[in-house]
């Protein structure tokens, strides 16, 4: 019972989050030189308990359309597929998603307290984004292409640093481009096994609409831009010359889109590449916020 509880979280898949506020407290570490390890510890809950709700909204929302049952799961797409061998849990998922959503609103109102309210647009577009995603912005192309990457990287590393700062930083915005840009190519690509069973309930992103190939394309412009990022903001001053290491997983990401672009058509070809391109979301975040802690 206690996996099928923990599969509606996506456990697996929760390592992403730490690894974007880490890149957060680099920000605020480089800026700052020194931040609350107890308020830190406070960031992190409110965050993973953020991505837990998202996850289970999206188990819940997508077994109750019917979703579940007409998709090819692999890996790293097509959920958890718990709900499904276990229905009565449905309403157990929609509670997770519901308590760990309130822990992130109380972590909110607590930093809103002792910050103030210059946190207050990122925590409220923080929460519409946990609970709209899957019913509302999963049925637009741009949203859907976007709104990860806003909730991880823009949301979640400049939140993280206003947090433990109390001020917004260039450094923080510039360091927020690394995961927006990785994040919503991951959704991106995980789109691609689930074409056929999403146009079946209305979902519309750019891989149903536009095309596998041409979406691969996309695909490979967000990746470079990721590494665009980290060499402008370096450029700028704006990140440390240190974070450059973050260009190390270039290694994996220039095979990995060629991968792509190759076998967008090709879902069991392609499994093994959404493997490597969640290797680089996790790596890339963290040799950036490295860069950023080496002083």
């Amino acid at each position: 019972m206690t996996r099928a509880l923990l599969g509606p979280m996506r456990v697996p898949f929760l390592a992403l989050t730490p690894a974007c506020v880490l890149l957060g407290l680099g920000t605020a570490l480089w800026t700052e030189g020194h931040v609350s390890a107890g308020q830190f510890v406070l960031v992190l809950i409110g965050a993973v308990a953020s991505h837990i709700s998202v996850n289970a909204f999206n188990e819940y929302f997508d077994f109750k359309s019917g979703l579940d049952s007409r998709t090819v799961r692999t890996p790293f797409s097509g959920g958890s597929g718990t709900l499904p061998a276990n229905p009565e849990l449905a309403r157990s998922a929609l509670g997770i998603a519901g308590v760990t959503a309130a822990i992130t609103g109380l972590v909110g109102l607590y930093f809103l307290w002792v910050r103030g309210l210059g946190l207050l647009p990122l925590g409220l577009a923080g929460l519409f984004l946990v609970v709209a995603y899957t019913p509302w912005l999963t049925h637009n192309e741009v949203t859907c292409l976007i709104a990860p990457g806003l909730g991880f990287g823009t949301l979640m590393v400049m939140g993280t640093h206003f947090a433990l700062t109390g001020r917004y930083s260039w450094t923080a915005f510039v360091a927020s481009l690394v995961p927006f840009f990785l994040v919503s190519d991951l959704l991106l690509l995980n789109q691609f096994p689930d074409v056929e069973a999403d146009r079946t309930v209305g979902r519309r992103h750019f891989p149903l609409t536009i095309s596998r190939p041409a979406s691969s394309l996309i695909y490979g412009a967000f990746l470079a831009l990721t590494y665009v990022s980290i060499v402008v903001g370096v450029i700028l001053g704006t990140l440390s010359t240190v974070s450059l290491i973050g260009l190390g997983t270039l290694i994996i990401a220039v095979p990995l889109a060629i991968g792509v672009i190759r076998n967008a058509e090709d879902i069991k070809k392609l499994v093994p590449y959404m493997g490597l391109n969640v290797v680089v979301n996790l790596a890339t975040p963290v040799l950036v916020a490295i860069g950023l802690l080496v002083r």
